[in-house]
């Protein structure tokens, strides 16, 4: 991902959140020579000091098909993006798009079935957790748990993280403000998040 150094984000606890909020990512890899992408939940953990992202297709899908030990797939996580009108600004200028994203790079390895099993356990915990009544794997049934004969779960070892905050970092702190007011006055949630993700980057406003 092309980034300018202004716009780098390399603050592993950061990344590392954004991941955990923005779960519901797109892995991409190359099936029958072409390129295939899957919209699906991960989840980020820290195994033997190593840096995993685990998850499941289904293994009907191409693109599980085509899965082999050790291949290289690329992840892209995906948070919130809002239109920057330069009506904004005090000066003429081109209007542009402020956004989050991290694209992260690994080596694929397949899961057997006992440990899909439990990386399912995580995934569900991970989500239900702020449900009323939460469900658990263990508690469903063996019919209902056969589901899990369909799917294609695997790890992925992460070997590079490119992470991108572009806030407004090249305005000054007046057209920075207006930013954030126009942002704010929106109703569209994006904007307010990315209003909320700009104050917190330049916290003398």
């Amino acid at each position: 991902m092309y980034i300018p150094d202004i716009y780098k984000n390399e603050c592993q606890s950061e990344i590392e959140e954004f991941i955990h909020e923005n779960g519901f990512a797109i892995l991409i890899n190359q099936a029958d020579g072409k390129f295939w992408g899957t919209h699906v939940p991960l989840f980020l953990e820290k195994v033997e000091g190593k840096s995993i992202l685990s998850g499941h297709i289904a293994k009907a899908n191409p693109q599980a098909l085509n899965f082999k030990e050790e291949q290289e797939v690329l992840v892209i996580f995906n948070g919130p993006h809002s239109y920057i009108s330069s009506s904004w600004y005090d000066h003429e200028n081109v209007p542009t798009w402020n956004y989050l994203a991290v694209h992260v790079y690994g080596k694929l390895r397949p899961l057997n079935h006992e440990q899909t099993i439990k990386s399912l356990k995580k995934l569900v915990d991970k989500y239900e957790q702020k449900q009323e009544k939460p469900i658990r794997v263990e508690d469903l049934s063996s019919r209902t748990m056969r589901e899990a004969l369909g799917v294609f779960a695997f790890e992925i070892e992460i070997s590079e993280i490119q992470a991108q905050k572009k806030l407004s970092q090249n305005r000054d702190d007046k057209n920075y403000n207006n930013i954030i007011h126009h942002l704010e006055k929106s109703e569209d949630s994006n904007d307010q998040k990315v209003a909320f993700e700009m104050r917190k980057n330049r916290t003398n406003l």
